[in-house]
This record gives C-alpha cells, structure tokens and sequence, in this order.
C-alpha cells in the first residue's frame, strides 16, 4: 500500500506485513468485549445512556486506546441481553460461534448478491434453507432466503404473493378495478401494515381479524371479514397467520386458518418469526400444526434459536415462484449454470454473509442442543406461571403457549384508573430494585408486564427474585 498517513491496523496487509499490529488491535478488542460479556450479569440488563460517544469526524487518525476506550463506554451503555435478568424482549444473547460467524463474515466481506461475490455462500444458503423449509413440511419443492430482519421477510413473501394472485408482477395495480386486501390478526406484526403500504395497497389493506380470549385469530371473524370484502366488490388475495404473537406469544389455528385460505383461493403467509423455532423441539413442535400447508412463511434464528443479529429467512412453499413472479435479472451480474443469483431474487440486492453464522450455530448446538434449550424455556415458564398464579391480584393476558408470559396487577386496593400507572411503577421498581427487567407493552388498550424466558442461563432463582420483587411492591402500594 502505498505511503499513507494512516494506522498501521487501518486494513490487514495481504501480504501478512502488518500482521502483528493488527493481531494486537484483535486481542485488546476481543479481551474488552469478553471482559464484559463474561461478567454481564453484574451489570445492569437495561443501563441508562450517562454518556455517549463522540459524534464529530476527526481530522485525523485516532488512538487505538481511544477507540477501545469508546468501546467500553458503547457496551455498560447498551441493552445487555446475556444478562439472566433480561426477560423483557425476544432477545437474546448470542452463541458463541454465531458472534465468530459475523467476525469471519466481515473479514471474508462476500457479497450474497451474486454467485460470482460469494461463491460457497451463495451456495450453503439455498441448501440448508431448502433443508429448514421441509422442517416446517413445506414440501421438496419450497426453499427461502435470508434477508435482514422480519420486516423484510413479510414483505416478500406478501410481495410474492401479490404478484401470484393478482397477477401484476408487470403491470402493477394500476390497472385493476378491484382493490386487493389481506386479512391479518388484529394483534398481527405491524409490519404487515407497513408491508401493505410499501406494496402500494395502502395499510386499509390489511383487513384486522378479531381474536378470541386466548389472542388467537377468530375463524368465525375470518370467515365474516373474507364474505363482506367479497360483497364490497374487493379482491382478497392473502391471509397472515401469527404464530408467536409479539405481546402474549399465542399461536393462531393454522389448519383451520389454511383450510378457510384454501376455500377461497388465498394466499396463505404463517409469521412465525418467533414460534418457529418449534420444528426442532420434538415436544412442541405439534404447536405448529398446519404450519406445513402455509405458502410462505418467516422465521427468525435471531430470535429463539439465539442466532445474532441479523438472521431472517422468509421460506416458500414454491421456490421456483421467485423466479417467476419476483425476480429482476441483474445485467452486470455473471450467471451461474446451477445456483442462482440471490440478489435476483431478494428485496435486497447487497447482503452481509447471515448464512455463516446461522450454519455454524447449527452445526455446533444441533437439533437436540435446540430442542433440550426450548424443552428448559418451557420448564422455567411453566415454573413462572405456577408461581404467579399464587398472587390473586394478578391477571394473564391469555393462556401461555411458548416461553412468554403476560400478566398484570389488578390490585383491588387501588382504583382502576391507576392500574396502568401501578404496572408501569411495578416494572420501573423490578429494574432498579432488583435489576430484572420485564417489557411493558400496551394490549387491549392497557399496559401490562411482559416475561420472555429465552436466556438460557435464566433459572429458577431469577423468577423466585421477580416473584419477591412483585410482593414487596405490592405491599408498599
């Protein structure tokens, strides 16, 4: 390289010249982040941002010193998801090889836009998804895509959809009489709405279907809302069925939401960004029946099968529709005889190399190391629920299914009115007091106290300090 006024570490010398320099950049970054995520429960699992990092653009170089030094800052600031008091989101702490997998994707720097930008990735993705995809029953035909989050992931394949359906990969919607809707849960991801809205169909689109007491799609209401669209001269092209829904982590009924979408024709999309994880738990994996008849469906690694961020895939039961009804050919890009170009047939063109460490993590864990982590989840939230249901003045949002429980005071000390403010000064006093932290979610128009038992490192110790954290505030209320 030619004489420049840059650090010696700036990049890594091909011919190994600085290699000393940058293997000390390496040690000293990587002895900062597992000083701190070795000791990450005597941190707090939500700290408060006391001071942030530099946001100007020097000059001119800065020390290393300074950069690790701005490193520690940016990790006892940040969300702490190793923490076994992090119980408040479908976050988790990562495996170890799927931090290493973002490490040696970085440094590889492949492009899974084309076959000629990541010549075995471009290869190992298709293969192990179209593997996951029959996991879910899909069928030898199906096979998916990773792509940068859930968001993502509906939009393609609602994408797909419409494009199927409605037949309008050309034209688009401009020339049709009737406009196109889909029919989503009420408590479905909002990203379907905004997936309805980047579609061109407008969020009215997205027909809300009533649930039943357990946060479950009312069949009844599905049924209803299909016929009047029908009657008001609209065009129903798609169903979206939750399985593991963002608040409660209920299940929607799947054979019966597939037997209604094969009645009337319709595309039938399973979110199951969280709940998937259930097709490697021999136990539990009857919760996603029905699943196998979906034509689309997103699931998240990043999520429950502790895969860092980000690690999305969006499965079709029809693979081959990609390339007839999505793809937009690339010019400038060399085609392969037998793999095809992602990028062609993605939202996204450019991509980060996800494939590697979702691969890695399942050839290290493997399905029974999933299936024995999903199978101690439940344990410990059944364990919660036992214990919770023992304060008469709490509430369940609904009936538990997965590893998420949501529940609330109703303190009958109190005036309704207050009990918002109650649950909200109950969740302030759990994190500073005994340093858990619980999400608050609105639901149904009311604020309530949301446990996601992932970390695996949280046990039964963790919820006897909630339960007690949850009884000393109520008694000094």
């Amino acid at each position: 390289m030619p004489d420049l006024p840059l650090p010696k570490s700036a990049f890594i010398d091909p011919t190994g010249a600085n290699r000393a320099d940058v293997e000390a950049l390496f040690a000293q970054t990587t002895a900062v982040l597992l000083d701190f995520l070795t000791s990450a429960a005597q941190y707090s699992p939500l700290p408060k941002v006391t001071t942030m990092l530099p946001v100007t653009l020097p000059e001119n170089p800065l020390a290393e010193s300074a950069l690790l030094s701005f490193v520690q800052t940016l990790l006892r600031s940040s969300m702490n998801p190793a923490h076994p008091g992090y119980i408040g989101h479908m976050d988790s702490l990562p495996t170890v090889v799927s931090i290493l997998g973002d490490l040696l994707a970085a440094g590889m720097n492949n492009n899974m836009l084309s076959v000629e930008m990541s010549p075995m990735l471009s290869q190992l993705e298709p293969q192990l998804l179209a593997q996951i995809a029959q996991l879910f029953g899909l069928g030898d035909r199906s096979g998916g895509l990773l792509v940068s989050g859930g968001s993502l992931a509906n939009l393609q394949a609602l994408a797909v959809a419409r494009n199927v359906k409605l037949q309008v990969l050309k034209q688009g919607l401009s020339q049709r009489s009737q406009p196109p809707v889909l029919f989503a849960s009420e408590l479905a991801h909002t990203s379907i709405q905004k997936a309805a809205m980047i579609l061109g169909l407008g969020t009215e689109a997205v027909i809300p279907v009533a649930t039943n007491a357990n946060a479950q799609m009312s069949l009844e209401s599905l049924q209803a809302e299909i016929e009047q669209a029908i009657a008001a001269g609209q065009q129903p092209f798609a169903i979206v069925a939750t399985a593991g829904t963002t608040v409660t982590g209920n299940i929607d009924p799947l054979p019966q939401i597939a037997a209604i979408a094969q009645q009337h024709q319709l595309w039938l999309h399973v979110d199951a960004a969280y709940g998937g994880a259930l097709i490697f738990s021999p136990e539990h994996r009857h919760r996603l029946s029905g699943i196998e008849q979906a034509d689309s469906v997103t699931f998240n690694p990043q999520k429950w099968l502790y895969v860092a961020k980000t690690c999305v895939m969006v499965l079709f039961r029809q693979f081959g529709l990609l390339q007839s009804h999505f793809k937009v050919a690339a010019p400038y890009m060399a085609e392969d005889s037998q793999w095809p170009n992602l990028g062609e047939l993605s939202v996204q063109g450019t991509r980060h190399a996800d494939i590697l460490k979702l691969w890695l993590s399942l050839q290290h864990i493997g399905k029974q190391g999933y299936a024995k982590i999903i199978q101690q989840n439940y344990q410990i939230t059944t364990y919660l629920v036992e214990q919770l249901k023992q304060q008469t003045y709490l509430q369940f949002a609904s009936q538990p299914e997965m590893n998420i429980v949501c529940f609330r005071g109703i303190p009958d000390w109190i005036d309704e009115a207050d009990w918002d403010a109650w649950n909200t000064h109950l969740q302030q006093h759990l994190l500073r007091e005994f340093d858990l932290f619980v999400s608050l979610p609105s639901y149904r128009g009311q604020r309530w106290l949301k446990v996601v038992l992932l970390n695996p490192y949280t046990d039964e110790s963790v919820i006897d300090q909630l339960c007690k954290g949850i009884a000393t505030f109520a008694r000094g209320t």
